[in-house]
Protein backbone atom coordinates (compact mmCIF):
# COMPACT_ATOMS: atom_id res chain seq x y z
CA UNK A 1 0.00 0.00 0.00
CA UNK A 2 1.29 3.30 -0.50
CA UNK A 3 0.66 4.92 2.58
CA UNK A 4 1.89 8.56 1.17
CA UNK A 5 -0.62 11.40 0.06
CA UNK A 6 -3.55 10.12 -2.02
CA UNK A 7 -4.14 12.48 -4.96
CA UNK A 8 -7.53 13.29 -5.79
CA UNK A 9 -7.19 11.95 -9.33
CA UNK A 10 -5.73 8.58 -7.90
CA UNK A 11 -8.64 8.59 -6.00
CA UNK A 12 -11.21 8.86 -8.63
CA UNK A 13 -9.16 6.50 -10.80
CA UNK A 14 -8.68 3.77 -8.02
CA UNK A 15 -12.85 4.17 -7.97
CA UNK A 16 -13.69 3.70 -11.40
CA UNK A 17 -11.52 1.02 -11.51
CA UNK A 18 -13.26 -0.71 -8.22
CA UNK A 19 -16.50 0.08 -9.57
CA UNK A 20 -15.64 -1.29 -13.01
CA UNK A 21 -14.92 -4.42 -11.14
CA UNK A 22 -17.73 -4.52 -9.02
CA UNK A 23 -20.35 -3.79 -12.34
CA UNK A 24 -18.16 -7.01 -14.08
CA UNK A 25 -19.10 -9.70 -10.94
CA UNK A 26 -22.62 -7.94 -10.84
CA UNK A 27 -23.33 -9.37 -14.57
CA UNK A 28 -21.43 -12.79 -13.78
CA UNK A 29 -24.19 -12.55 -10.82
CA UNK A 30 -27.70 -11.48 -11.27
CA UNK A 31 -28.74 -11.55 -7.48
CA UNK A 32 -25.75 -8.90 -6.84
CA UNK A 33 -26.09 -6.03 -7.26
CA UNK A 34 -24.01 -2.13 -7.60
CA UNK A 35 -25.93 0.65 -5.88
CA UNK A 36 -26.28 3.92 -7.19
CA UNK A 37 -25.13 5.54 -3.91
CA UNK A 38 -21.56 3.44 -5.09
CA UNK A 39 -21.33 5.09 -8.47
CA UNK A 40 -22.23 8.55 -6.48
CA UNK A 41 -19.29 7.62 -4.10
CA UNK A 42 -16.44 7.14 -6.94
CA UNK A 43 -16.85 10.42 -8.48
CA UNK A 44 -16.94 12.09 -5.22
CA UNK A 45 -15.04 10.11 -2.87
CA UNK A 46 -14.25 12.54 -0.24
CA UNK A 47 -17.03 14.71 -0.22
CA UNK A 48 -19.74 12.33 -0.66
CA UNK A 49 -23.32 14.07 1.45
CA UNK A 50 -23.96 10.77 2.96
CA UNK A 51 -21.16 8.18 2.90
CA UNK A 52 -17.65 9.47 4.53
CA UNK A 53 -14.07 8.44 3.51
CA UNK A 54 -12.74 6.14 5.63
CA UNK A 55 -10.37 4.34 3.45
CA UNK A 56 -7.25 5.09 5.37
CA UNK A 57 -9.24 3.99 8.80
CA UNK A 58 -6.96 1.58 11.30
CA UNK A 59 -2.77 1.79 11.83
CA UNK A 60 -0.97 2.11 9.25
CA UNK A 61 2.64 1.47 10.56
CA UNK A 62 3.95 -2.24 10.72
CA UNK A 63 5.45 -3.01 14.32
CA UNK A 64 9.31 -4.16 12.91
CA UNK A 65 10.57 -4.14 16.32
CA UNK A 66 12.12 -7.81 17.63
CA UNK A 67 11.89 -9.50 20.47
CA UNK A 68 13.51 -7.87 23.64
CA UNK A 69 12.50 -9.92 26.14
CA UNK A 70 10.51 -13.16 27.37
CA UNK A 71 8.00 -12.56 30.34
CA UNK A 72 9.58 -16.06 31.96
CA UNK A 73 13.26 -14.58 31.85
CA UNK A 74 11.62 -11.51 34.84
CA UNK A 75 9.76 -14.55 36.67
CA UNK A 76 6.35 -14.90 34.97
CA UNK A 77 5.43 -18.90 35.25
CA UNK A 78 2.70 -20.48 34.06
CA UNK A 79 1.26 -22.41 36.31
CA UNK A 80 -2.14 -20.57 37.01
CA UNK A 81 -1.15 -19.40 40.73
CA UNK A 82 1.62 -17.19 41.11
CA UNK A 83 0.73 -13.55 40.40
CA UNK A 84 2.84 -12.86 37.27
CA UNK A 85 1.62 -9.05 36.82
CA UNK A 86 5.14 -7.54 38.10
CA UNK A 87 6.94 -9.59 35.50
CA UNK A 88 5.24 -8.92 33.08
CA UNK A 89 5.13 -5.30 33.39
CA UNK A 90 8.67 -4.95 34.32
CA UNK A 91 9.64 -6.85 31.12
CA UNK A 92 7.32 -4.27 29.51
CA UNK A 93 9.30 -1.27 30.93
CA UNK A 94 12.40 -2.92 29.91
CA UNK A 95 11.07 -3.24 26.51
CA UNK A 96 10.46 0.77 26.49
CA UNK A 97 13.70 2.13 28.18
CA UNK A 98 15.44 -0.13 25.32
CA UNK A 99 13.34 2.04 22.54
CA UNK A 100 11.09 -0.58 22.01
CA UNK A 101 10.50 -3.89 21.11
CA UNK A 102 8.44 -6.95 21.84
CA UNK A 103 7.51 -9.07 24.75
CA UNK A 104 6.81 -12.59 24.24
CA UNK A 105 4.78 -14.61 26.87
CA UNK A 106 4.58 -18.62 25.82
CA UNK A 107 2.03 -21.06 26.10
CA UNK A 108 0.36 -21.61 29.46
CA UNK A 109 -1.96 -19.91 31.90
CA UNK A 110 -0.47 -16.65 33.74
CA UNK A 111 -2.15 -15.49 36.64
CA UNK A 112 -2.06 -11.71 37.28
CA UNK A 113 -3.59 -9.27 40.36
CA UNK A 114 -2.74 -6.10 38.60
CA UNK A 115 -3.35 -4.12 35.14
CA UNK A 116 -0.75 -5.06 32.55
CA UNK A 117 0.61 -1.45 31.26
CA UNK A 118 2.01 -0.41 27.87
CA UNK A 119 3.10 2.72 28.22
CA UNK A 120 5.96 3.03 25.97
CA UNK A 121 5.93 3.67 22.29
CA UNK A 122 7.20 0.72 19.84
CA UNK A 123 6.27 -1.91 22.64
CA UNK A 124 4.40 -4.96 21.87
CA UNK A 125 2.99 -7.83 24.20
CA UNK A 126 2.72 -10.99 22.10
CA UNK A 127 1.87 -14.15 23.62
CA UNK A 128 1.64 -17.25 21.43
CA UNK A 129 -2.16 -17.30 20.23
CA UNK A 130 -5.42 -16.43 21.81
CA UNK A 131 -5.77 -20.44 22.26
CA UNK A 132 -2.47 -21.28 23.35
CA UNK A 133 -1.31 -18.41 25.46
CA UNK A 134 -3.61 -17.25 28.82
CA UNK A 135 -4.21 -14.53 31.26
CA UNK A 136 -6.30 -14.99 33.98
CA UNK A 137 -7.38 -12.05 35.67
CA UNK A 138 -8.40 -12.08 39.64
CA UNK A 139 -8.83 -8.21 40.42
CA UNK A 140 -10.82 -5.91 39.25
CA UNK A 141 -10.03 -1.89 38.67
CA UNK A 142 -11.89 -0.45 41.61
CA UNK A 143 -9.76 -3.22 43.96
CA UNK A 144 -6.85 -2.05 42.28
CA UNK A 145 -6.89 1.57 41.38
CA UNK A 146 -10.42 2.82 43.45
CA UNK A 147 -14.08 3.70 43.03
CA UNK A 148 -14.04 5.92 39.74
CA UNK A 149 -17.46 8.65 39.84
CA UNK A 150 -18.61 9.61 36.72
CA UNK A 151 -17.37 13.64 35.88
CA UNK A 152 -21.12 14.23 35.12
CA UNK A 153 -22.46 13.07 38.68
CA UNK A 154 -24.65 10.70 40.16
CA UNK A 155 -23.68 6.70 41.28
CA UNK A 156 -22.63 5.63 38.03
CA UNK A 157 -19.21 3.71 37.87
CA UNK A 158 -17.03 5.19 35.60
CA UNK A 159 -15.33 1.54 35.23
CA UNK A 160 -18.85 0.62 33.46
CA UNK A 161 -16.80 2.35 29.79
CA UNK A 162 -13.38 3.26 30.99
CA UNK A 163 -10.35 1.50 32.04
CA UNK A 164 -8.62 -2.07 31.01
CA UNK A 165 -6.79 -4.89 32.97
CA UNK A 166 -4.54 -4.91 29.90
CA UNK A 167 -4.44 -0.72 29.44
CA UNK A 168 -2.13 0.43 26.17
CA UNK A 169 -1.78 4.59 27.48
CA UNK A 170 1.05 6.56 27.21
CA UNK A 171 3.10 6.62 30.98
CA UNK A 172 2.53 10.43 32.09
CA UNK A 173 -1.13 10.34 31.07
CA UNK A 174 -2.17 6.92 32.55
CA UNK A 175 -0.24 8.12 35.96
CA UNK A 176 -2.19 11.26 35.75
CA UNK A 177 -5.67 9.68 35.17
CA UNK A 178 -4.86 7.42 38.56
CA UNK A 179 -3.87 9.99 40.46
CA UNK A 180 -6.79 11.92 39.64
CA UNK A 181 -9.09 8.84 40.36
CA UNK A 182 -7.55 8.23 43.74
CA UNK A 183 -8.16 12.04 44.56
CA UNK A 184 -11.41 11.64 43.05
CA UNK A 185 -11.35 14.35 41.20
CA UNK A 186 -12.55 12.70 37.90
CA UNK A 187 -11.11 13.49 34.85
CA UNK A 188 -11.49 13.99 31.19
CA UNK A 189 -9.52 11.31 29.38
CA UNK A 190 -8.64 12.40 26.12
CA UNK A 191 -5.50 14.17 24.61
CA UNK A 192 -5.33 17.33 26.20
CA UNK A 193 -5.41 16.08 29.81
CA UNK A 194 -7.51 16.00 33.00
CA UNK A 195 -9.05 19.48 33.17
CA UNK A 196 -8.62 19.58 29.15
CA UNK A 197 -6.00 22.63 29.20
CA UNK A 198 -2.71 20.45 28.49
CA UNK A 199 -2.10 22.10 25.15
CA UNK A 200 -0.46 24.98 23.63
CA UNK A 201 -1.42 26.74 19.88
CA UNK A 202 1.11 25.69 16.96
CA UNK A 203 -0.92 27.91 14.52
CA UNK A 204 -4.15 28.70 13.64
CA UNK A 205 -5.14 27.63 10.29
CA UNK A 206 -7.22 29.42 7.23
CA UNK A 207 -10.63 28.46 5.98
CA UNK A 208 -10.98 25.13 4.56
CA UNK A 209 -13.24 22.56 3.18
CA UNK A 210 -14.13 19.11 4.57
CA UNK A 211 -12.14 16.04 2.61
CA UNK A 212 -9.12 18.65 1.89
CA UNK A 213 -5.95 17.07 2.48
CA UNK A 214 -3.86 20.26 2.52
CA UNK A 215 -4.86 23.59 4.52
CA UNK A 216 -3.14 26.68 5.14
CA UNK A 217 -1.18 27.59 8.13
CA UNK A 218 -0.73 31.49 9.56
CA UNK A 219 3.18 29.90 11.01
CA UNK A 220 4.46 26.75 10.28
CA UNK A 221 7.52 27.18 11.86
CA UNK A 222 6.84 24.81 14.59
CA UNK A 223 5.79 22.17 12.24
CA UNK A 224 7.23 19.24 10.41
CA UNK A 225 6.58 16.10 8.31
CA UNK A 226 6.15 13.21 10.68
CA UNK A 227 4.91 15.43 13.63
CA UNK A 228 1.62 14.40 15.12
CA UNK A 229 -1.09 17.29 16.09
CA UNK A 230 -4.24 18.62 17.56
CA UNK A 231 -6.74 19.83 14.90
CA UNK A 232 -8.92 22.27 17.25
CA UNK A 233 -12.13 23.45 16.50
CA UNK A 234 -14.48 25.21 19.02
CA UNK A 235 -17.96 26.06 19.12
CA UNK A 236 -20.11 29.45 18.34
CA UNK A 237 -22.88 30.28 20.48
CA UNK A 238 -25.53 29.48 18.35
CA UNK A 239 -24.02 25.62 17.85
CA UNK A 240 -23.20 25.77 14.10
CA UNK A 241 -20.27 23.44 14.78
CA UNK A 242 -22.72 20.75 16.42
CA UNK A 243 -25.11 21.51 13.54
CA UNK A 244 -22.34 21.11 10.87
CA UNK A 245 -21.42 17.73 12.18
CA UNK A 246 -24.94 16.69 11.92
CA UNK A 247 -25.24 17.51 8.59
CA UNK A 248 -26.79 21.29 8.57
CA UNK A 249 -29.86 22.64 7.59
CA UNK A 250 -33.12 23.26 9.21
CA UNK A 251 -33.32 20.52 11.73
CA UNK A 252 -29.98 20.52 12.73
CA UNK A 253 -30.40 24.89 13.87
CA UNK A 254 -34.08 23.99 15.15
CA UNK A 255 -33.01 21.98 17.53
CA UNK A 256 -32.42 22.35 21.23
CA UNK A 257 -28.63 22.50 21.86
CA UNK A 258 -28.17 24.65 24.67
CA UNK A 259 -29.43 22.38 27.48
CA UNK A 260 -27.04 19.54 25.98
CA UNK A 261 -24.66 19.72 28.38
CA UNK A 262 -23.11 16.63 28.53
CA UNK A 263 -22.28 16.93 24.32
CA UNK A 264 -21.21 20.55 24.48
CA UNK A 265 -18.84 19.35 27.24
CA UNK A 266 -17.29 17.50 24.27
CA UNK A 267 -16.43 20.45 22.75
CA UNK A 268 -13.70 21.90 21.42
CA UNK A 269 -13.72 19.07 18.99
CA UNK A 270 -10.41 17.05 18.67
CA UNK A 271 -9.26 15.39 15.77
CA UNK A 272 -5.17 14.37 15.79
CA UNK A 273 -3.60 13.85 12.34
CA UNK A 274 -0.04 13.27 11.36
CA UNK A 275 1.57 16.05 9.14
CA UNK A 276 2.94 14.45 5.83
CA UNK A 277 4.42 18.08 4.24
CA UNK A 278 5.00 21.02 5.01
CA UNK A 279 5.87 23.59 1.96
CA UNK A 280 5.85 26.79 3.07
CA UNK A 281 2.29 27.74 4.53
CA UNK A 282 0.60 24.52 2.59
CA UNK A 283 0.38 21.76 5.47
CA UNK A 284 -0.15 18.16 3.72
CA UNK A 285 -2.27 15.84 6.18
CA UNK A 286 -2.09 12.11 6.61
CA UNK A 287 -5.83 12.22 6.11
CA UNK A 288 -8.92 14.52 4.31
CA UNK A 289 -10.41 16.99 6.87
CA UNK A 290 -13.70 15.50 8.31
CA UNK A 291 -14.78 19.15 8.77
CA UNK A 292 -14.97 22.28 7.53
CA UNK A 293 -12.84 25.10 8.90
CA UNK A 294 -15.02 28.35 9.55
CA UNK A 295 -12.93 31.19 11.14
CA UNK A 296 -16.18 31.44 13.52
CA UNK A 297 -14.75 28.10 14.89
CA UNK A 298 -11.14 29.18 15.54
CA UNK A 299 -9.31 26.37 14.06
CA UNK A 300 -6.22 25.82 15.01
CA UNK A 301 -3.21 23.05 15.33
CA UNK A 302 -2.48 22.25 18.77
CA UNK A 303 -0.01 19.94 20.76
CA UNK A 304 -1.35 17.60 23.02
CA UNK A 305 -0.38 14.92 25.46
CA UNK A 306 2.43 12.53 24.78
CA UNK A 307 0.84 10.26 22.63
CA UNK A 308 1.68 6.23 22.60
CA UNK A 309 1.95 4.77 18.99
CA UNK A 310 3.31 1.79 17.22
CA UNK A 311 2.45 -0.40 20.23
CA UNK A 312 0.11 -3.37 20.41
CA UNK A 313 -0.96 -6.55 22.23
CA UNK A 314 -1.63 -10.03 20.21
CA UNK A 315 -1.89 -13.80 20.37
CA UNK A 316 -3.34 -14.21 24.10
CA UNK A 317 -7.01 -14.56 26.19
CA UNK A 318 -7.46 -12.18 28.96
CA UNK A 319 -9.66 -14.06 31.08
CA UNK A 320 -11.43 -12.45 34.14
CA UNK A 321 -12.39 -14.22 37.55
CA UNK A 322 -16.03 -15.01 36.68
CA UNK A 323 -18.41 -12.72 38.47
CA UNK A 324 -22.07 -12.41 37.99
CA UNK A 325 -22.61 -9.12 35.72
CA UNK A 326 -22.70 -5.96 37.88
CA UNK A 327 -25.84 -3.87 37.44
CA UNK A 328 -25.95 -1.44 34.43
CA UNK A 329 -23.77 1.36 35.01
CA UNK A 330 -22.09 -0.17 38.15
CA UNK A 331 -19.26 -2.46 36.76
CA UNK A 332 -16.63 -2.77 39.37
CA UNK A 333 -13.68 -2.74 36.15
CA UNK A 334 -13.44 -6.56 34.66
CA UNK A 335 -12.23 -4.82 32.12
CA UNK A 336 -10.19 -6.24 28.67
CA UNK A 337 -8.10 -4.46 26.57
CA UNK A 338 -8.29 -0.45 26.44
CA UNK A 339 -6.18 1.72 24.33
CA UNK A 340 -6.03 5.40 25.42
CA UNK A 341 -4.53 8.52 23.95
CA UNK A 342 -3.07 6.14 21.37
CA UNK A 343 -2.47 6.44 17.50
CA UNK A 344 -0.81 3.39 14.90
CA UNK A 345 -1.65 1.20 17.63
CA UNK A 346 -3.11 -2.63 17.34
CA UNK A 347 -4.82 -5.37 19.05
CA UNK A 348 -4.59 -8.80 16.92
CA UNK A 349 -5.77 -12.26 17.91
CA UNK A 350 -7.00 -11.15 21.40
CA UNK A 351 -9.88 -13.28 23.07
CA UNK A 352 -11.62 -11.75 26.43
CA UNK A 353 -13.65 -13.29 28.94
CA UNK A 354 -15.85 -13.19 31.47
CA UNK A 355 -15.88 -9.04 31.23
CA UNK A 356 -17.71 -6.28 32.01
CA UNK A 357 -16.56 -4.67 28.64
CA UNK A 358 -14.19 -6.12 26.33
CA UNK A 359 -12.49 -3.72 24.10
CA UNK A 360 -12.33 -0.18 24.52
CA UNK A 361 -11.09 3.09 22.06
CA UNK A 362 -11.03 6.06 24.29
CA UNK A 363 -9.32 9.19 22.86
CA UNK A 364 -7.90 6.32 20.40
CA UNK A 365 -7.04 7.11 16.51
CA UNK A 366 -5.83 5.53 13.68
CA UNK A 367 -5.53 1.83 15.86
CA UNK A 368 -6.57 -1.18 14.36
CA UNK A 369 -8.04 -3.92 16.42
CA UNK A 370 -8.01 -7.22 14.29
CA UNK A 371 -9.65 -10.51 14.79
CA UNK A 372 -11.08 -9.70 18.28
CA UNK A 373 -13.50 -12.24 20.42
CA UNK A 374 -15.91 -11.35 23.16
CA UNK A 375 -16.85 -14.30 24.97
CA UNK A 376 -17.96 -15.64 28.19
CA UNK A 377 -20.84 -14.70 30.63
CA UNK A 378 -22.01 -11.10 28.95
CA UNK A 379 -20.66 -7.60 29.01
CA UNK A 380 -22.00 -4.55 29.37
CA UNK A 381 -19.90 -2.94 26.31
CA UNK A 382 -18.55 -5.77 24.19
CA UNK A 383 -16.50 -2.99 21.84
CA UNK A 384 -16.44 0.96 23.01
CA UNK A 385 -15.24 4.06 21.05
CA UNK A 386 -15.71 7.67 22.74
CA UNK A 387 -13.98 10.06 23.90
CA UNK A 388 -12.92 11.37 20.12
CA UNK A 389 -12.17 8.37 18.85
CA UNK A 390 -11.10 8.78 15.04
CA UNK A 391 -9.93 6.99 11.99
CA UNK A 392 -9.98 3.49 13.82
CA UNK A 393 -10.82 -0.03 12.42
CA UNK A 394 -12.38 -2.72 13.96
CA UNK A 395 -12.56 -5.92 11.90
CA UNK A 396 -12.79 -9.55 12.17
CA UNK A 397 -14.72 -9.20 15.43
CA UNK A 398 -16.77 -11.78 17.56
CA UNK A 399 -19.25 -10.92 19.77
CA UNK A 400 -20.33 -14.65 21.33
CA UNK A 401 -23.26 -15.34 22.73
CA UNK A 402 -23.22 -15.35 26.59
CA UNK A 403 -22.99 -18.48 28.44
CA UNK A 404 -25.13 -17.51 31.28
CA UNK A 405 -28.37 -15.73 31.47
CA UNK A 406 -28.30 -12.11 31.82
CA UNK A 407 -28.80 -11.30 35.52
CA UNK A 408 -31.59 -8.78 36.42
CA UNK A 409 -31.12 -4.82 36.03
CA UNK A 410 -27.68 -5.48 34.10
CA UNK A 411 -27.62 -3.80 30.33
CA UNK A 412 -26.13 -5.20 27.10
CA UNK A 413 -24.80 -2.63 23.79
CA UNK A 414 -22.85 -4.16 21.12
CA UNK A 415 -20.60 -2.24 19.14
CA UNK A 416 -21.03 1.29 20.60
CA UNK A 417 -19.62 4.76 19.27
CA UNK A 418 -20.25 8.12 21.27
CA UNK A 419 -18.94 11.62 22.20
CA UNK A 420 -17.89 13.30 18.98
CA UNK A 421 -15.84 9.91 17.93
CA UNK A 422 -15.72 10.23 14.05
CA UNK A 423 -14.76 8.25 10.74
CA UNK A 424 -14.70 4.73 12.44
CA UNK A 425 -15.30 1.29 11.04
CA UNK A 426 -16.73 -2.20 11.89
CA UNK A 427 -16.38 -4.56 9.39
CA UNK A 428 -16.72 -8.54 8.95
CA UNK A 429 -18.27 -9.33 12.44
CA UNK A 430 -20.38 -11.73 13.46
CA UNK A 431 -22.78 -10.51 16.55
CA UNK A 432 -24.29 -13.65 18.23
CA UNK A 433 -25.71 -10.43 20.63
CA UNK A 434 -25.62 -6.82 20.70
CA UNK A 435 -26.67 -3.75 18.03
CA UNK A 436 -25.17 -0.65 16.92
CA UNK A 437 -25.00 1.45 19.73
CA UNK A 438 -24.96 4.67 18.74
CA UNK A 439 -24.69 6.32 22.10
CA UNK A 440 -25.68 9.67 21.70
CA UNK A 441 -22.94 12.71 22.03
CA UNK A 442 -23.35 13.00 18.08
CA UNK A 443 -20.77 10.79 16.61
CA UNK A 444 -20.66 11.11 13.39
CA UNK A 445 -19.49 9.80 9.80
CA UNK A 446 -18.83 6.24 11.05
CA UNK A 447 -19.66 2.86 8.94
CA UNK A 448 -20.42 -0.26 9.59
CA UNK A 449 -20.30 -3.04 6.88
CA UNK A 450 -20.41 -6.76 5.80
CA UNK A 451 -21.87 -7.80 9.66
CA UNK A 452 -24.42 -10.54 10.81
CA UNK A 453 -26.01 -9.41 14.08
CA UNK A 454 -28.80 -10.89 16.54
CA UNK A 455 -29.79 -7.78 17.13
CA UNK A 456 -30.95 -8.02 20.88
CA UNK A 457 -29.45 -5.38 22.33
CA UNK A 458 -29.94 -1.82 23.23
CA UNK A 459 -28.11 1.75 23.05
CA UNK A 460 -27.34 3.65 25.80
CA UNK A 461 -26.69 7.60 26.30
CA UNK A 462 -28.04 10.30 28.74
CA UNK A 463 -30.79 13.07 26.79
CA UNK A 464 -27.80 15.77 28.08
CA UNK A 465 -25.44 14.05 25.36
CA UNK A 466 -27.86 15.10 22.59
CA UNK A 467 -28.32 13.24 19.43
CA UNK A 468 -28.18 9.53 18.29
CA UNK A 469 -26.29 10.05 15.48
CA UNK A 470 -24.71 12.76 12.97
CA UNK A 471 -24.57 12.99 9.36
CA UNK A 472 -23.08 10.38 6.97
CA UNK A 473 -23.79 7.11 9.19
CA UNK A 474 -23.43 4.19 7.07
CA UNK A 475 -24.88 0.70 7.38
CA UNK A 476 -23.76 -1.20 4.61
CA UNK A 477 -24.42 -5.15 3.88
CA UNK A 478 -25.81 -5.82 7.53
CA UNK A 479 -27.48 -9.26 7.58
CA UNK A 480 -30.20 -9.19 10.99
CA UNK A 481 -30.59 -13.15 11.91
CA UNK A 482 -33.46 -11.84 14.49
CA UNK A 483 -35.45 -9.57 11.70
CA UNK A 484 -35.28 -6.38 14.30
CA UNK A 485 -34.46 -3.27 12.57
CA UNK A 486 -33.65 -0.96 15.81
CA UNK A 487 -30.36 0.80 14.83
CA UNK A 488 -29.99 -0.93 11.78
CA UNK A 489 -32.17 0.43 9.13
CA UNK A 490 -31.17 4.26 10.10
CA UNK A 491 -33.01 6.32 6.83
CA UNK A 492 -35.75 7.21 9.67
CA UNK A 493 -33.25 8.44 12.34
CA UNK A 494 -29.85 9.48 10.68
CA UNK A 495 -29.14 12.54 9.09
CA UNK A 496 -27.10 12.62 5.59
CA UNK A 497 -26.29 8.86 6.33
CA UNK A 498 -27.15 5.43 4.27
CA UNK A 499 -28.25 2.10 4.60
CA UNK A 500 -27.19 -0.46 1.89
CA UNK A 501 -28.42 -3.54 1.71
CA UNK A 502 -30.20 -4.77 4.79
CA UNK A 503 -32.65 -7.82 5.15
CA UNK A 504 -36.14 -6.90 5.55
CA UNK A 505 -36.50 -6.10 9.14
CA UNK A 506 -39.45 -5.16 11.44
CA UNK A 507 -39.42 -2.67 14.76
CA UNK A 508 -39.96 -3.93 17.94
CA UNK A 509 -38.42 -3.90 21.26
CA UNK A 510 -36.63 -0.41 21.78
CA UNK A 511 -37.97 2.16 18.89
CA UNK A 512 -36.49 5.22 18.14
CA UNK A 513 -37.74 8.42 16.76
CA UNK A 514 -35.35 11.13 15.21
CA UNK A 515 -33.60 13.94 16.96
CA UNK A 516 -33.80 16.34 14.01
CA UNK A 517 -36.97 17.58 12.43
CA UNK A 518 -38.01 17.51 8.66
CA UNK A 519 -36.04 15.89 5.68
CA UNK A 520 -33.10 13.88 6.83
CA UNK A 521 -31.90 13.70 3.53
CA UNK A 522 -31.01 10.04 3.93
CA UNK A 523 -30.65 7.16 1.70
CA UNK A 524 -31.82 3.48 1.18
CA UNK A 525 -30.96 1.23 -1.25
CA UNK A 526 -31.65 -2.50 -1.59
CA UNK A 527 -33.48 -2.81 1.04
CA UNK A 528 -35.02 -6.18 1.56
CA UNK A 529 -31.59 -8.58 0.14
CA UNK A 530 -29.31 -10.59 1.78
CA UNK A 531 -25.54 -10.15 0.96
CA UNK A 532 -26.71 -8.75 -2.07
CA UNK A 533 -24.44 -5.54 -2.40
CA UNK A 534 -21.37 -4.81 -4.88
CA UNK A 535 -18.79 -4.44 -3.34
CA UNK A 536 -19.89 -6.45 -0.50
CA UNK A 537 -17.48 -4.51 1.98
CA UNK A 538 -17.72 -0.82 2.17
CA UNK A 539 -14.20 -0.32 3.79
CA UNK A 540 -12.40 -2.53 1.84
CA UNK A 541 -13.67 -1.41 -1.40
CA UNK A 542 -12.77 2.03 -0.18
CA UNK A 543 -8.98 1.01 0.54
CA UNK A 544 -8.68 -0.02 -2.66
CA UNK A 545 -8.89 3.28 -3.71
CA UNK A 546 -5.76 4.60 -1.71
CA UNK A 547 -3.48 1.56 -3.33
Amino acid sequence: MNHGHVSRRTLLAGATTAALAATIGTAAAATTEVPSLWREFTRTPVTHPQIPYVGRAGCRTTHRGGVVADVTDYGAIPDGTTDCAPAINRALAAAGQAGGGTVTIPPGTFRIDDVIRIADSDVVLRGAGSGRTTLYATENLTELIGVYGSRYGGDKSSWSWAGGLIWLAPRARWDSLVAAIRARVWPFEGWTGNRRDEWATLTTVEPALRGSWTVTVADPDHLAPGHLVLLRLADDPAHTLLQHMAGGGPGPAAYTWDDKTKLTSYVPYEWPVRITRVHGRRITLERPLPLDLRPEWDPRLTTHVQELTGSGVAGLTLEAMQTPQSPHLLDKGYNGVVLQCTYDCFVDDVTVRHVDNGFGLVAASACTLRRTRVAGRGSHHPYFCREGSHDNLIEDFTIEQRTVPAPAGTQLHGINVEGLSSHNVWSRGEMQMGTFDSHRGLPFANVRTDITVNNNGRHGGDASAGPLFGARFTHWNIRVTNGRAGLMKIDGLAPYSATVGLNTVTEFDQIDVPDFTGDLHSRLELYGTTDAVRPRNLYEAQRELSR
